[in-house]
């Protein structure tokens, strides 16, 4: 009986926050060239900060593969240096984009190696009446 993949909704909340993080991180400079009255609020990053610490502890605390759990750490570990630098220092710092692709990349290496295709009915009917090769 196949083990039932429990961290899959932490993985897509995981690699939705990262990416969305990903694109605030790169867009948002841009909108400062733009008359618009934005300003930068650091604690939209603490939010997906928040949310990142949250869908790694899950993901980390069902997965087995270490290099996942390696990479996932480090992604949060770079954001959050980022973040304290940008809340405490008031600098900005380019941590924040190395984090966010490591959060990605963790998320989506363990969504790959939990990802299993159901068989179609037609295999598993074949498969049944042929269970073995005959030699003749």
């Amino acid at each position: 009986m196949p083990i039932k993949y429990k961290t899959k909704y932490f993985d897509f909340l995981g690699l939705s926050a990262a990416l969305l993080c990903l694109v605030h991180c790169l867009v948002f400079p841009l909108l400062i060239f733009i008359p618009l009255g934005i300003s930068h609020n650091p604690y939209i990053d603490l939010i997906f900060l928040t949310l990142g610490i949250w869908s790694v502890y899950k993901t980390s605390k069902g997965s087995k593969s270490t290099s996942v759990k390696y990479l996932l750490g480090t992604g949060i570990l770079l954001i959050s240096i980022s973040v304290g630098m940008d809340i405490f220092l008031h600098r900005h710092s380019p941590l924040m984009y190395a984090g966010a692709v490591a959060l990605i990349a963790g998320h989506l290496i363990n969504l790959k190696a939990h990802h299993r295709p159901k068989p179609n009915a037609a295999a598993k009917k074949i498969q049944e009446e042929a269970p073995y090769e005959q030699k003749y």
